[in-house]
């Protein structure tokens, strides 16, 4: 037999303490299902179910996805279906990716102006030091993980078959590599687009030809607007842009709303579009494993280079970043990896850091309680420059073709690809074409053959995902340190002031009358237990 619920003086059910320290009252639907025993217990499972309805439906996607690719590639695959039924069958994947890049322009834009906005410049400088602090210790964690891992696996072991396979790619392919100083000089370009509009879907990038000069054959580099937004430059004009509109007070405040409502507005449509999210995700990940033309043959070549980048993936996202989470803040990091569930498995799906930006946002606000001045300010940041998983995956394909081109790496090379990945990643977003790109910065760095990357690329398809994976799980774990951050730093800040208020308080001071409870209302409480009101949970400090 189940006791009753207990109940306060007038006879109605008591609120409980719910997970997050608020009170809540127990509803009449589980007051009757503790009345019928085993059947609060199915109210239970079904209320949980309802309530991660969303995960469930997503990895179970994944697992579809894998499936259904499989279950095509083995009837045929891509050859089977021809050119025209592909297209379709990867149609609804492509359809989520068009959705979600239809509104990171509009998210990342607004969400940085208002955050900026919201903060005062002295907080905006110490969240966004901590932040890059974070990114960039995490990423040379990642980095040295990748270094470590190849050295240790040998995954680029002499092996006849991928020297034959490389030879035939690797003489196919003899474009002019990138240079090092101007791949940095285009990283500064794009930071300051010379026309705000345009960065909104080209980027600046430097390409080479190759001209006749005195008798000699000579590269020289050509500058060109290619395809792609330039999403640095947008996150330092909005960051700049914000900080200015504080800085008019009571002149700016209406723009200000204006960014604001139309951020909220942004995260109504993610909101809708998250519920389509599965259904993309199963095609998107069907539609790559068909058209690989022989996945056993790959992964029997490159098993122990794609083990070695999975592992490492697998190490730093479920083991180093958590335990500096635990460290910083004495919370349960895999909680907190629980209420991001659906992102990171958006995020294998699309491949895409900046896609999968809205769903991150929304989850880390609703489901881990972080604030919103502090998701859409630092959450952009993070998905511009936080790449440690294309840090630690270009370490180990760095090692992988020395290896494989048997050349020793001495202790000055190794740093040298510690340092150059590390930096180059930062830059990544603001450099067409990715990885392989700032792939090629490391090898030109450390004197290593170029063509090899044709051999990485057989395998991007899916090292690639794990890459961002473990790129987004960091910025949402760098935004809980800030919020965590924040939290300790208000309390701090308020404790003199409370100790003062009671020192004044007299020694008998008159009964304050208790407030009538009313059991429609629901009480937030904080992290601490003190009760806060939700105007004074916006501000930063």
């Amino acid at each position: 037999m189940v006791a009753d619920p207990p109940r306060d003086s007038k006879g109605l059910a008591a609120a409980e303490p719910t997970a997050n320290g608020g009170l809540a009252l127990a509803s009449i639907e589980d007051q009757g299902a503790a009345a019928g025993g085993y059947c609060g217990s199915r109210d239970q499972v079904r209320r949980c179910l309802r309530a991660n309805l969303l995960v469930l439906l997503t990895v179970v996607a994944v697992v579809a996805g894998v499936a259904l690719g499989l279950g095509v590639s083995g009837a045929g695959g891509a050859l089977a279906l021809g050119p025209e039924r592909l297209s379709a069958f990867v149609f609804p994947g492509e359809l989520l990716l068009r959705l979600l890049r239809m509104i990171i322009l509009p998210l990342v834009v607004c969400s940085l102006i208002g955050g900026a906005a919201s903060l005062d410049p002295g907080a905006l400088g110490r969240l966004g030091a901590w932040a890059l602090l974070f990114f960039l210790v995490t990423t040379l964690l990642a980095s040295a993980l990748g270094v470590g891992l190849a050295l240790a696996l040998q995954p680029g072991a002499a092996s006849a078959a991928i020297n034959a396979s490389v030879g035939a790619a690797g003489s196919a392919e003899n474009a002019p590599s990138k240079e090092v100083l101007d791949s940095f000089l285009d990283l500064a370009r794009n930071i300051f687009p010379s026309n705000l509009v345009s960065a909104a879907f080209r980027s600046y990038s430097t390409t080479y030809e190759e001209r006749n000069i005195t008798g000699t054959r000579v590269k020289v580099p050509v500058g060109q607007e290619v395809e792609g937004m330039n999403i640095l430059g947008l996150v330092v004009f909005a960051i700049v842009f914000g900080v200015a509109l504080r800085k008019l007070g009571p002149e700016g405040e209406l723009l200000i709303r204006f960014f604001n409502s139309f951020n909220e507005a942004t995260m109504v449509l993610v909101s809708w579009i998250m519920w389509y999210a599965p259904v993309g995700i199963m095609f998107l990940v069907a539609g790559k494993i068909v058209e690989m033309e022989d996945v056993g043959l790959l992964f029997a070549r490159l098993g122990k280079y794609i083990l070695c980048c999975l592992l490492g993936h697998a190490i730093h996202g479920l083991l180093v970043l958590p335990l500096i989470y635990f460290l910083f803040t004495r919370k349960n990091p895999y909680r907190f990896l629980w209420g991001i569930v659906t992102p990171l498995a958006t995020a294998f799906g699309t491949s895409s850091s900046s896609a999968t930006l809205p769903l991150m946002m929304k989850c880390v606000e609703e489901n881990n309680g972080v604030a919103k001045h502090i998701s859409r300010f630092i959450l952009p940041i993070g998905a511009t420059v936080n790449m440690d998983g294309a840090a630690l995956f270009q370490c180990v394909a760095a090692v992988f073709i020395a290896q494989l081109s048997q050349q020793s790496l001495d202790f000055v090379k190794i740093i040298t690809i510690l340092v150059t990945a590390t930096a180059s990643s930062v830059g990544a977003a603001g450099i067409p074409a990715g990885g392989v790109l700032t792939l090629a910065i490391i090898l030109e760095a450390v004197n290593l053959p170029v063509d090899h990357i044709s051999l990485i690329l057989a395998v991007d398809w899916l090292v690639d995902r794990s890459c961002t994976v473990l790129n987004v799980e960091g910025d949402a774990l760098g935004a809980g340190l800030l919020q965590n951050y924040v939290d300790r730093t208000e309390s701090r800040s308020t404790e003199p002031e409370l100790i003062q208020v009671k020192s004044e308080l007299p020694l008998d001071p008159l009964p304050v009358p208790t407030e009538e409870g009313n059991p429609l209302l629901k009480h937030y409480r904080g992290p601490a237990g003190d009760a806060t009101v939700a105007s004074e949970k916006e501000s930063v400090m």
